[in-house]
């Protein structure tokens, strides 16, 4: 049956909110009478989901729309269409056009819902499709789905970005916040635990700023709430977060909700408070510092993650060296670490003192360096205990082994727990390396 149906592929690259809207790009190809392909040159339908938030990201996407062309060559008949971010910047567009004349159509951020439309106009008109509309006319979670995962899901609460931190392309290319209704989102949550799913993640660029442009009082901390009492959903995650927006209520309200995980996952960017100002992030060094405190005192067992920018326009040794201290004061169990890379059309790309690359790489190794001791030590701690984890699947590097996820996010791998994918189970903990665990099985929970 399944050789007669046409056959669709997606590559994804980019942030959690993609992986979500290629869940719904396939969700309604699968709809339309496609089958996902076992491999690419089967396919009939090839989605490339983009990201445009780094230079490199995007060149990597390019490179890759190159490598494609020759599947074009090979079969005039696949349609190729580019979706996401790089799609809604007018400069990334023009790339587009001119290293990949191969492709057939693009789908904005917003335009989800149109993908039937565009791929029957380019087989019939044998022409180039595109349309971009910035404002949702029907939201991606109204939308079919077809997740990857039965125990987990994404549920996005909020679409877009408000904040305009000065180095990011996201609001440009994502629009302005836009909030779903509470009960809307209970719904979902609803609906996916009587799918048999255990684990959601709750998805915006931030996801503090919930509710702010709904016309009724609803907070990030209601909703969580909320979604606590669901029955059936035994842990909630989210992301992702901003220090400006989150406030010691929140923190205290989650110690009360059983299922949100006690993890916290708070982009610092820089150490530095006129670094801090440059990029409109709307917070100082010393009230981030005031937040951890708290989730420290409130939350003692939490892990506590952050990214950081190393080379921001402007950035002097001082300003590393704020950023540098902070780390050592706040004691990440882990970090990731970017240089900073200009993106046109956002303010930071203009700003004069662009730090030359060889010192921003300078940087990221010093405080790489130092973070991997912090991790390596933070997993020491856990070493001999036990823990509940949520089996994933293969580990990546060896198929034998499984790879699971602790509440607070600790990759832990799992000789010998082949049986156990998608479910919880017991581990204890007899190893700790810089950014994982093993441990060894001791109980199946479920």
């Amino acid at each position: 049956m399944d050789e007669e149906r046409s056959r669709y592929h997606i590559q994804t690259y980019g942030c959690q909110m993609n992986e979500h809207d290629s869940e719904v790009l396939a969700g309604i190809l699968e709809d339309e009478g496609f089958v996902a392909a076992d491999d690419i040159s089967e396919a009939e339908v090839v989605l490339v989901n983009t990201c445009c938030v780094r230079e490199s990201a995007e060149q990597r996407i390019l490179g890759e729309l190159g490598r494609l062309k020759r599947l074009k060559y090979e079969n005039p008949d696949v349609i190729m269409g580019v979706c996401g971010c790089m799609v809604m910047n007018d400069r990334s567009l023009k790339e587009i056009r001119r290293r990949a004349s191969h492709v057939d159509f693009v789908l904005g951020t917003n335009q989800l819902h149109r993908l039937p439309e565009f791929l029957r106009r380019a087989r019939c008109d044998r022409a180039f499709v595109l349309e971009r509309d910035r404002e949702y006319d029907v939201l991606p979670t109204d939308l079919p789905r077809r997740r990857a995962s039965g125990v987990r899901a994404w549920v996005p609460i909020i679409y877009g970005c408000s904040n305009f931190c000065s180095y990011c392309i996201v609001p440009h290319v994502r629009g302005p916040e836009n909030s779903r209704l509470p009960e809307e989102i209970e719904e979902d949550v609803r609906s996916l635990a009587g799918d048999g799913v255990r684990e959601i993640t709750l998805l915006g660029q931030n996801v503090n700023s919930y509710g702010m442009d709904l016309e009724r009082d609803v907070s990030f901390a209601d909703l969580l709430e909320r979604v606590d009492a669901v029955p059936g959903i035994r842990w909630v995650r989210y992301t992702t977060s901003h220090p400006r927006d989150y406030d010691f209520d929140l923190v205290d309200r989650i110690a009360r909700l059983e299922s949100v995980c006690e993890h916290f996952h708070l982009p610092v960017q820089s150490g530095s408070n006129r670094i801090l100002e440059e990029m409109n992030r709307g917070y100082t060094r010393e009230q981030y510092l005031d937040l951890i405190e708290y989730i420290r005192r409130i939350h003692p067992e939490s892990a506590i993650t952050t990214d950081v920018i190393v080379g921001f326009p402007g950035e002097t040794e001082d300003d590393f060296a704020d950023t540098y201290s902070l780390f050592e004061k706040v004691q990440y169990d882990n970090a990731f670490a970017f240089l900073y890379s200009p993106r046109s059309g956002t303010r930071a790309a203009d700003l004069s003192g662009q730090v030359p690359r060889e010192v921003k790489g300078e940087r990221l190794d010093l405080l790489n360096q130092l973070q991997r001791k912090i991790s390596h030590r933070r997993n020491q701690e856990l070493a001999g205990r036990e823990m509940t984890v949520l089996v994933d699947g293969p580990s990546q590097r060896d198929p034998s082994v499984m790879s699971g996820r602790t509440r607070t996010n600790k990759l832990v791998l799992l000789p010998g727990a082949g049986q156990w994918e998608n479910q919880f189970v017991r581990v204890r903990i007899h190893r700790a390396e810089p950014y994982q665990l093993v441990g060894q099985l001791c109980d199946h929970e479920d």
